[in-house]
C-alpha cells in the first residue's frame, strides 16, 4: 500500500495534468452569427441583400439567414417590434465596405435610415465620421475630439480629411450597423460592445473561450488585478449621441477576422441582458461541443441554456460578462 498510494496519486495528478492540457489546446472558437429578433425576416433579409452587395440569402439551423462571407445573421420571426431600449452589452455590429461614398448614396436612395454623427458643434451633425475634424491623440484613440479639442479645431481652421472613416445606419428593425471604409473588399467584421470594464472583459473572453486580444490601437495586456480603469473624464465627437462618446477605455478580442471590441459603458446603470432585444445574442463555432462545456463548467461560467439543437447541430448558450448572451455552436 505504502507504493501503491503515491503511485495512485501520481496517475490521479496526471490525469488531471492532461485535462488542463487538453482544455488549453482547444481552440479559438470562429465566430458564426449574430441573431436577431424581427418582426418580418424576409423584409430584414432584403434590406441587408440590398445594402450589402457580398451577401445573399440563406438558410442555417431552419431559420432564415444573411450569409456575409462565414458568418451568418440569423433572424427569429417576433410578434411585437423587439426593444433596444434599456440599453445592452450589444451596442453594434458592422462591415468593412469597399467605397464609403458609393455606399453612403446607396444607403440613401435605397431608404435606409442613416444615423446622424454629432460633431460637438451644437446640434450639427454628419452622416460619415471624415465629414468633420479629425480625432485628435488622446481622445478615445485618435476618434474623436473633446470639446477643449474640437475649439482647438475651430481656432487652428483645421479641415475634415473626406477620407475613410465610420458611419451608421439602422436596419428596419432598428438594430445599429456600423460600415467602415474604404477597404479592399466588403465584409463583416465586427461587433462592438459595452462594459463596465473593457479590460475586466477582454480578460474573460481570453480566459474562458480563448479568444486572442484584438482590436484599434495597441493593445495593453492587463490583469485581474488592474483590469478596472476607470471611465474617461470627457466623452468626444463625432458620436451617434448628442453628449457625445466616452472612449476611455477600449479593449477587444478576435474570433478569426471577427472583432469584438468593448467600449466603456456610457451609461450609470449596467447593460440590460441581451435576450430578447433586437440583437439576441451572438454565436461562436467549435469544433468540440462537449469538451467546451466540460471547459466551461469547471471554470464556473454560467449557462443560460443547457445543450440543445439548432437544425442538425448541437449548442449551448452560455453569459457574458455584461450580460450577453453567448451561444456555442458545434460546426463539425
Amino acid at each position: 500500500m505504502k507504493v501503491l498510494i503515491p503511485a495512485v496519486m501520481i496517475g490521479l495528478t496526471l490525469a488531471r495534468s492532461g485535462q488542463a492540457q487538453g482544455a488549453e489546446k482547444l481552440d479559438t472558437p470562429g465566430f458564426h452569427h449574430v441573431h436577431l429578433n424581427s418582426i418580418d425576416p424576409d423584409a430584414a433579409i432584403d434590406f441587408y441583400v440590398r445594402n450589402f452587395p457580398s451577401t445573399s440569402r440563406s438558410t442555417w439551423g431552419g431559420m432564415p439567414a444573411l450569409k456575409a462571407g462565414s458568418v451568418y445573421l440569423l433572424f427569429t420571426k417576433v410578434s411585437a417590434p423587439p426593444p433596444f431600449i434599456p440599453q445592452t452589452a450589444i451596442w453594434q455590429f458592422g462591415w468593412q465596405v469597399i467605397d464609403q461614398r458609393a455606399s453612403l448614396n446607396r444607403y440613401r436612395s435605397g431608404g435606409a435610415r442613416l444615423l446622424p454623427l454629432y460633431t460637438g458643434d451644437g446640434d450639427n451633425f454628419v452622416y460619415f465620421s471624415s465629414d468633420t475634424w479629425p480625432g485628435a491623440s488622446g481622445a478615445g484613440g485618435g476618434v474623436g475630439r473633446t470639446r477643449t479639442q474640437i475649439a482647438e479645431a475651430k481656432a487652428q481652421g483645421v479641415q475634415p480629411t473626406r477620407g475613410p472613416g465610420f458611419g451608421f445606419i439602422a436596419d428596419p428593425d432598428g438594430a445599429t450597423i456600423e460600415y467602415v471604409g474604404d477597404s479592399p473588399t466588403e465584409r463583416f467584421s465586427h461587433v462592438h460592445l459595452y462594459e463596465e470594464d473593457p479590460f475586466c472583459a477582454q480578460l474573460w473572453y481570453q480566459k474562458h473561450l480563448n479568444a486572442r486580444a484584438g482590436g484599434r490601437g495597441p493593445q495593453v495586456q492587463h490583469t485581474e488585478a488592474d483590469c478596472k480603469v476607470a471611465r474617461g473624464a470627457e466623452p468626444s465627437w463625432p458620436s451617434t449621441e448628442k453628449q457625445g462618446s466616452y472612449r476611455i477605455p477600449q479593449a477587444g478580442v478576435a474570433f478569426a477576422d471577427v472583432v469584438l471590441t468593448w467600449n466603456m459603458n456610457q451609461g450609470e446603470a449596467p447593460p440590460a441582458p441581451t435576450r430578447g432585444h433586437v440583437v439576441d445574442h451572438f454565436a461562436l463555432s467549435v469544433a468540440n461541443l462537449d469538451a467546451w462545456v466540460a471547459k466551461l463548467r469547471g471554470e464556473n461560467v454560467h449557462f443560460l441554456e443547457q445543450t440543445y439543437r439548432v437544425g442538425d447541430a448541437r449548442a449551448v448558450m452560455i453569459e457574458g460578462p455584461s450580460r450577453e448572451a453567448i451561444e456555442l455552436v458545434e460546426v463539425k
